[in-house]
């Protein structure tokens, strides 16, 4: 990949920054901290603030837990960098749990491409024997699209697919 691919993407890109609280719940069971989704955006950095587990990925079907570590940071590839990088990286699905003790603090920071650019496979990624497999879209129209949906899964980035 072609390091100018990236810098037009994300060259005066945006930010956005988000703080959650999952209280206590005395039957985790039957509540969801967050419904499994991957995130719309280039790249996420979650902190787990206090370290309580409830953070989660799918792998093969199975929801695995992401231990919190101290003073470290979870990177999560976003459906974008799926997109630009024509499936070389892969959007991670993951939902947030609750628990029935302790209450559960995260602060994620988001980072995404400028509003009013496109956006598709890199160029210099997309050859004869390893065509595009997705649509080219402008980043608005994106954002649109996915906040206009259900929270569910990869169902959107799936829906970029050719």
């Amino acid at each position: 990949m072609e390091a100018v691919d990236m810098k037009v993407l994300f060259d005066e890109g945006h930010q956005g920054m988000r703080m959650n609280y999952y209280p206590p719940c005395p039957q985790p069971e039957l509540a969801i901290g967050l419904n499994s989704h991957s995130d719309a955006v280039g790249l996420t950095i979650l902190l787990q603030v206090n370290e309580m587990e409830g953070l989660q990925i799918r792998q093969n079907g199975i929801w695995i837990p992401v231990k919190p570590l101290h003073n470290a940071f979870v990177v999560n590839i976003g459906d974008i960098l799926e997109i630009v990088t024509n499936s070389i990286y892969r959007s991670i699905e993951h939902r947030a749990t609750v628990n029935s003790e302790r209450e559960r603090l995260s602060i994620a920071t988001f980072y995404s491409p400028k509003l009013d650019g496109d956006m598709g496979p890199a160029p210099s990624l997309v050859k004869p024997e390893r065509p595009a497999l997705f649509k080219r879209i402008g980043v608005a129209d994106y954002f649109k699209g996915f906040f206009s949906r259900e929270l569910r899964g990869k169902s959107y980035v799936d829906a970029m697919r050719i």
